[in-house]
């Protein structure tokens, strides 16, 4: 039996930055979160990464904890920690340090039996930047949705 997969994404990132690079990581899960992922009950919309002393760090993404886990689980907002090789943390980290780019979860899914966070390397966009985008975004829409009968 084959089994469904599932993608969780963060749509706000793609209007909320430029990205400018993606890097797909592993991630460091404990207890029933991998359970409370299969299922779909995590939010990724307010996450953020952080380099601390040469590792990954992904913030504010919110795994709700399993029905049946005991009171004794982890956290539902707990810092959890990224798998990466160590010479690109240290790309990412010249990158975010010298250029001004933040890094951001842009989607959490499974790769197998493993759970992979597609972290990108992004630049804020302007307010100027979200209007003209979706000014391009309508007319495209306008195009495809008009049958040229000829």
């Amino acid at each position: 039996m084959k089994t469904k997969s599932v993608t969780i994404e963060n749509r706000k990132a793609r209007h909320e930055y430029f990205i400018e690079d993606t890097l797909e990581c592993g991630i460091e899960l404990r207890g029933n979160e991998v359970k409370s992922i299969r299922a779909g009950r995590v939010s990724i919309k307010e996450a953020w990464i952080s380099i601390e002393h040469g590792e990954l760090i992904l913030h504010q993404c919110h795994i709700t904890p399993w029905v049946t886990a005991n009171a004794f689980d982890v956290d539902a907002k707990r810092d959890i920690k990224l798998l990466a090789h160590r010479n690109e943390i240290a790309k990412l980290d010249k990158t975010v340090r010298l250029d001004g780019y933040t890094l951001i979860p842009l989607k959490m899914y499974f790769n197998g039996k493993n759970c992979k966070v597609e972290l990108g390397v992004c630049k804020g966009k302007h307010l100027y930047d979200k209007r003209q985008a979706a000014k391009e975004r309508d007319t495209k829409r306008m195009i495809s949705s008009r049958r040229f009968d000829w």
